[in-house]
């Protein structure tokens, strides 16, 4: 269920902006608009609800996934075309773990956690969220895609790749044996999906400007002999990244745009979408 509100209306549906947000800065088209078009040939179209910008509560982006997913379920069962869905965020600290998460990869009494955590019916173990990193939720029809768990794993992996290349000349990729993406020893973008009726939710997350402090309280995803980075990060380091791009003197407002515009073009090319942005509409499925 979606329903168009006035601008003014946003705060009322709680969704936080980041504290550096500034809405007058240079950002993608926020009208429809086609994406690489020229490499695609009829593509579908995939309704974008953008927020890269704010900080919204875990516990409301959550029911709203599973408010479309259901949706879109009823128009497959009544035999009607429904568009593909991204919604695209960031969310104040929050821990979440994935169906069968193990709580003995958390460094801290359950009782005593440092910021709320949420069982939620994804796969794979513990992993932070917070501002600074980029969570994007595709909510699409595998039925028209392929009907295969590990190429659609596989292609959110390329999605964060390509960004990782693109935008920042940092040289990513995938580890044996791992879901997500990786520079070097460090995992920059976690991968957690739900699939119902081949129907996907849940999604990726990249680390970009993200204080990774909070992911000490915890084993992330899992893995023990491993550690995270973030896009900051590597850049200041210069690890894994194209010495002769200036990418340091971009602020964190700047990285994040420039991967926030990334995410959503290389998206469309992975997927072969046509983003359209949803300007008019905001979704208010929890009260």
């Amino acid at each position: 269920m979606i329903f168009s509100i006035a601008t003014s209306s946003v705060l009322n549906l709680k969704l936080y902006h980041h504290h550096h947000s500034n809405l007058n800065r240079n950002r993608v088209s926020a009208s429809v608009q086609m994406i690489n078009s020229e490499n695609h040939k009829n593509p579908r179209k995939c309704e974008c609800f953008d927020l890269y910008d704010q900080l919204v509560p875990y516990k409301k982006a959550w029911s709203w996934q599973k408010s479309i997913v259901n949706e879109k379920k009823a128009l497959i069962d009544r035999n009607q075309e429904c568009p593909d869905t991204v919604i695209l965020l960031q969310h104040p600290p929050v821990y979440t773990m994935g169906t069968g998460s193990s709580e003995d990869y958390l460094n801290f009494d359950v009782k005593d956690a440092p910021f709320d955590i949420y069982r939620t019916e994804r796969g794979g173990e513990v992993t932070y969220h917070g501002p600074g990193q980029l969570v994007m939720y595709p909510i699409i029809n595998l039925r028209n895609h392929k009907m295969d768990l590990h190429w659609y794993l596989r292609k959110l992996e390329e999605v964060v790749i390509r960004v990782l290349s693109s935008a920042f000349s940092i040289k990513a990729s995938r580890l044996d044996g791992f879901t997500g993406v990786w520079v070097g020893n460090k995992k920059v973008a976690a991968i957690g999906i739900r699939v119902s009726k081949w129907m996907t939710y849940h999604g990726l997350a990249l680390n970009v400007t993200t204080d990774l402090t909070p992911f000490n309280s915890i084993v992330p995803c899992g893995i023990r002999n491993r550690g995270v980075g973030s896009v900051k990060g590597l850049i200041e380091v210069g690890e894994h990244v194209n010495q002769d791009m200036c990418y340091t003197k971009l602020d964190d407002l700047e990285l994040l745009d420039v991967a926030h515009e990334s995410l959503l073009k290389e998206f469309s090319e992975v997927f072969q979408l046509q983003i359209e942005k949803q300007t008019g509409k905001l979704m208010d499925l929890c009260q």
